[in-house]
């Protein structure tokens, strides 16, 4: 005849069971939570949109799902949808943006009669149906590391970018916009 173990849980008070429940459910929440937070800081970023800076193709209030380690391994792409950091705040204001990369380095960007050349063509943008109704703007030559980057929306004064703050490093944009996930009757890719 084997010897009978008795079960941990049987030989302790019933109160002392709810409490070790307790401490191993706080455990294993302190636990996710840090891994939320990790996955968050490194490998993406759920995003707001505020304003009407990249009307059409995003509008005020939806979220958008970021993917912050694809720019460890690639370069941006001309017609990427980014977020970055403000370059027109300081740097201890964490402040972000929602833009469209239309030049990377080496490229010429330039605004004549309201249209958008870069390397000297007309640049085809099908995201937006808006001509831009800014003044026109000298040829400018990006250098290493720079792009430029722009709102959908091209109504005079309707989006910060880079016809205001100039280009933008690389070390500024912190992701590119994958897709959008709320509200869920949006749900779309970009």
């Amino acid at each position: 005849m084997e010897p009978v173990i008795p079960d941990e849980k049987a030989i302790k008070p019933p109160h002392k069971i709810w409490i070790l429940e307790l401490w191993d459910m706080c455990k294993m929440a302190v636990i996710a939570i840090a891994i939320m937070l990790l996955l968050n800081i490194f490998v993406f970023n759920l995003s707001l949109v505020k304003g009407q800076s990249m009307e059409p193709t995003l509008e005020n209030s939806e979220r958008l799902f970021v993917d912050k380690l694809v720019y460890h391994f690639a370069s941006p792409k001309s017609g990427d949808v980014v977020v970055l950091k403000d370059p027109s705040t300081g740097p201890d204001r964490k402040t972000f943006l929602v833009k469209r990369v239309i030049a990377k380095p080496g490229d010429t960007v330039e605004v004549r009669e309201h249209e958008l050349f870069v390397n000297g063509q007309p640049k085809s943008e099908p995201y937006t149906d808006v001509i831009i109704e800014d003044s026109d703007f000298k040829p400018l030559t990006l250098g290493k590391d720079e792009y430029f980057v722009m709102g959908d929306n091209r109504h005079a004064g309707r989006s910060k970018d880079s016809r205001y703050f100039g280009s933008v490093k690389k070390s500024q944009i912190v992701g590119r916009a994958e897709f959008v996930f709320w509200p869920i009757s949006k749900i779309r890719s970009l």
